[in-house]
Parts: structure tokens; sequence; C-alpha cells
């Protein structure tokens, strides 16, 4: 069958803004001519003239959180308990402890774009984006959001760019069966910079971190970076998300893939 594949990753990069300072990635680039002297030391006697053309091998030194480019949240990234409306609290999985038929199901496409920066979603915003594109949502479908953050990927105000989801939205989701969503965004919630006003504004605690926080009750994931949204039909494609492999971590990057049959 043909099929199209859409990459929907950001890089891991030097040098574009995609989180806040002190949080960015660092790489260092290191050259088959820089690690020539590794090899000598690996290989007792070696030369590097011995080597073809005198070249040893390209690597990289990375130096960045889980939660650097495009990956995937664990439910223990939002809370040390999870399922709390399921039953009695359970520890919350990690980034290997989820399960990988989450990872590989149908997608759906809600389209956000137009709300404003800041814009918490509501659980009504939610069913009237799936009335508009005609979907009934299914269990374990992935649920991506579409925020105006996805076109200002790579400029300063990227983390601060665009609408985040609710509680009510996010557990609209949950209860229906849905385990992984994804956003375009910095955030599954709404950036910080707007929730810290309101916050200041209000007092009201229940704000903070709401849409991750809905993992105390349902235990879910979400992806967090994910680029090219805006390609992608509402529904009728897959996804394809498996996360590093990190033992006891709250996060773990991904080459999230979008799958079209044609």
């Amino acid at each position: 069958m043909a099929r199209r594949l859409i990459d929907l990753s950001i890089y891991l990069e030097n040098d574009v803004f995609s989180d806040p300072p002190g949080l960015r990635p660092t790489i260092e680039y290191e050259t088959h001519d820089e690690s020539v002297t590794t090899f000598e030391r690996l290989i007792p006697g070696l030369k590097g003239e011995d080597l073809p053309d005198g070249k040893a091998a390209a690597a990289e030194w990375v130096r960045l959180t889980t939660h650097n480019g495009t990956h995937l949240d664990a439910p223990y990234h939002f809370h040390p308990t999870m399922d709390a409306k399921l039953g009695e609290p359970r520890r919350s999985i990690t980034i290997d402890e989820v399960p990988l038929d989450w990872c590989f199901q149908p997608g759906v496409k809600l389209d956000f774009r137009h709300l404003p920066d800041g814009h918490v979603v509501t659980a009504a915003e939610v069913e009237a984006e799936l009335a508009r594109i005609g979907h009934a949502l299914q269990p374990l479908e992935i649920v991506l959001v579409n925020t105006r953050a996805g076109s200002r990927y790579g400029h300063d105000d990227f983390i601060n760019a665009g609408c985040g989801m609710g509680y009510d939205a996010t557990m609209y989701l949950l209860e229906r069966g849905v385990r992984v969503t994804g956003t375009d965004g910095w955030s599954w919630d709404a950036p910080f910079s707007y929730t810290a006003k309101k916050y200041v504004e209000t007092g009201d605690k229940s704000l903070i971190w709401e849409g991750h926080k809905a993992g105390r009750d349902i235990g879910y994931c979400h992806l967090e970076k994910l680029h090219n949204l805006e390609t992608l039909p509402a529904d009728g494609f897959l996804v394809s998300c498996f996360p590093h492999k990190i033992r006891g971590a709250s996060a773990g990057w991904t080459r999230a893939v979008a799958i079209i049959g044609e």
C-alpha cells in the first residue's frame, strides 16, 4: 500500500529558541580529525596515519534534558500517582513503562490556531472542534492539537505562543479512552507567562499546570514540541511516537511521524 510519511518532530540543535534560557540543549560536534587521538588511545600502537585517509569517526557530545526536542511525557512527569478516578491511585508509570500500543494509533487533529496566545481550551471547545471535523473519538486514538505555536518555532517568542489545554479539556479526551495527546507548543498547558499572570491576579492555584495535572486522575502521556501539524488532515492517519527507553525517566525523546495511506 502506498503511504506518505510526515515528520512531526523538531530538531535537537544549538542556537534555536525551543526552550527557555537555562533549559536549552548543547551539542558539541567532534570531527573525523578531532577523534583521531581517541582512536589512538583505544587501540594501542595505532597512529592516525594508519586510518583510511587519516580520518577517524565523527561524534557528538550532547547535554540536554528528556524534555528537550520533540518528546513524550510520561505520567510520572505530571505527578507521583495516577488514575485516582479509575479506582485507587497508583504509582505513575515512567517512560520505560508506557505501553507500546499507546504509541502507534490512529491520529486526530484539532485545529486551534485561531485561538489567542495563552487561551485555555475548554471541554466545550474540544467537543465543538470534533463536531466541526465530524469525528467521534475512539479509545487510544492519539489527539494532536495544532496551535499558533507551530508557526513560531525558531523565533524567540515560541515558548510564549499558542493556546493550552485546560483540565476539563484534557479530561474530556481521557474519559473517552485517549491515552496519548500532543501539541506543537512548548507545553500542553498554556504558556507559563500567561498562567503566571492569571495566578497573580486571581490567586487560583488550580490554574497551575492544570492540563498536566489531569494525569493524577487518569494517567496519560503527551507529546510536546511537535511540528508540521498544519499539513495533516483532521483524521485518517496513523501516529508513531515510540519514546527512547530511559529507565525510570519522566520523558523520552521521539521521532514522531504521521503515516498517511494513499
